[in-house]
């Protein structure tokens, strides 16, 4: 195994509810090669006695700040450029790896020779972690313009790509991780490798699925993403987008309905 240094940055801000659940997360991995970067906006709770408590742990694996942020895009671009790691992941603070050999599964994938590594994730309930209420099954690349693109938690890519064509574009307040994504694989062709594995515990609630103005103002921005790396879509292209999201979700709730019905 090619031995990467992972770079896993974790924006956070007031999230003293969760981040202790992202550290373990983070601590307990079989794959030792890691550095958590984590950029906290100046929290007013306790988020940074929390990760000043477990400091220690870490072995001189973490890095971390504390200031007034321009918001989550923001910090991810701060926590690149922070991070040391060959490879570099975003994991939220109220988010964690699904077990602890998700960065082993992703340095695997990268020692297969590739730019980019993604796989799926579950959505969990906020209050009921181990509640999984729908799950996101990704694929290999097929083409943004068809609807698909990786789920940006569980993608993890070169930080020289980073350096090369740029961080998030803060101009996109809820879709700067499409919009990058889009830029690295549909139009700079990065090599990609997707393991169908589960990779990210997401807690349902972020910004672009909270309620429907953010849903639709999140699709808008997509759209303006197509056209500021000047790659044309069809009028059709928000009900291809949506017609996957469906489909998982149709997918899950039989496969659930199915267990259920063999184990009465």
């Amino acid at each position: 195994m090619e031995n990467l240094k992972i770079s896993v940055i974790t924006p956070a801000f007031n999230s003293a509810a969760t981040i202790r659940e992202t550290i373990e997360s983070v601590l307990s991995q079989t794959y030792d090669n890691v550095e958590h970067v984590i950029v906290d906006g100046k929290s007013t709770d306790n988020t940074v006695e929390i990760i000043r408590q477990n400091e220690p742990r870490y072995n001189r694996r973490l890095r971390w700040i504390s200031e007034p942020d321009g918001g989550l895009y923001d910090a991810m671009n701060k926590g690149i450029r922070m991070a040391s790691g060959d490879v570099v992941g975003v994991l939220n603070s109220d988010d964690f790896l699904t077990d602890e050999f998700s960065l082993e599964t992703v340095a695997d994938a990268f020692a297969e020779g590739t730019d980019a590594v993604f796989g799926n994730l579950k959505f969990i309930s906020r209050e009921d972690p181990g509640k999984v209420l729908r799950i996101w099954k990704g694929s290999p690349y097929r083409s943004f313009r068809k609807g698909w693109h990786p789920c940006h938690p569980t993608f993890y890519a070169r930080r020289e790509l980073y350096t090369e064509f740029g961080g998030f574009d803060t101009s996109f307040r809820i879709a700067a991780d499409f919009e990058l994504m889009l830029r690295f694989i549909e139009k700079n062709r990065i090599r990609t490798r997707y393991v169908d594995k589960y990779l990210v515990d997401m807690r349902l609630g972020g910004t672009s699925t909270r309620n429907l103005h953010n849903i639709i103002a999140g699709n808008r921005e997509v759209i303006r993403a197509f056209r500021t790396n000047g790659i044309k879509i069809s009028p059709f292209y928000p009900m291809m987008r949506l017609l996957p999201k469906i489909q998982g979700i149709f997918s899950f709730h039989l496969s659930k309905s199915i267990y259920s019905r063999d184990n009465d």
